[in-house]
């Protein structure tokens, strides 16, 4: 079996990454798809559900990294954008950032910049193709990403946010990872759930839910990611 010359991996890697692109950017690229149409119906599904206080922050977390959490967001974030309302995007995955990845956009410029005093808002936050939508991405990776966001610069950033957007969407660490996402999910309105079909352990699902319900947060729901569309149940997302 011959091995395949650096160029031949090369350009594998490159349709792989433009292959993710396009998953990633599915609400914008095939607005008139199934998955699409299954974005819009979470969208209708936030904005319909019984909740004490108007949703402008939302938190989307996972049990476990890879279980398609930072996707949802982008293509959630897409949706909303889409309907006219003004939104941003941020990447509070201080840990292993993801948006500027599948955005392809630049991330020396970012959130951890705003926290620590370097740049104001309107220097780093980055409009992309979508109409309405503007993206904070991570920026350099911080030693303290946890006191970062539980920070009193964290609490301004978002005070400042919500006067100009109708909706922020942050992208969380997994929850069984780190203290991060318990510590957004206390700050913001609601906290959306990712779990993966086959992947997400229950177990390991339960324990997340109860961490976050100990950091009082108010969880909207779950999404159901990369099920079976053999089943021809659309009433799931699946992105895969």
């Amino acid at each position: 079996m011959f091995k395949k010359s650096a160029r031949a991996k090369f350009r594998e890697q490159k349709q792989q990454h433009r292959s993710n692109h396009l998953r990633s950017l599915f609400t914008r690229n095939h607005p008139k798809s199934v998955i699409s149409e299954q974005f819009r119906t979470l969208r209708t599904n936030l904005q319909f559900a019984p909740n004490e206080v108007d949703l402008q922050t939302i938190a989307v977390t996972s049990t476990n990294k890879g279980e398609g959490k930072s996707v949802t967001a982008i293509n959630l974030a897409t949706v909303f954008a889409q309907q006219g309302k003004q939104v941003l995007l941020v990447d509070a995955d201080m840990r292993s950032p993801s948006i500027h990845h599948n955005l392809r956009i630049d991330n020396r410029l970012g959130l951890s910049n705003l926290l620590v005093g370097d740049y104001d808002v309107v220097q780093v936050v980055r409009d992309v193709k979508t109409n309405n939508l503007d993206i904070l991405t991570c920026g350099p990776i911080p030693p303290n990403p946890s006191e970062l966001l539980d920070s009193q610069a964290m609490t301004e950033l978002m005070e400042k946010a919500k006067a100009s957007y109708d909706l922020i969407i942050f992208d969380t660490p997994p929850v069984l990872a780190v203290t991060d996402p318990q510590i957004l999910a206390n700050r913001v309105d609601g906290v959306l759930f990712v779990v993966r079909s086959k992947v997400t352990d229950k177990k390991s699902a339960t324990k997340a839910r109860e961490l976050l319900k100990q950091a009082d947060a108010n969880i909207l729901g779950a999404v159901l990611n990369d099920y079976d569309q053999k089943r021809k149940d659309y009433y799931y997302y699946s992105y895969q």
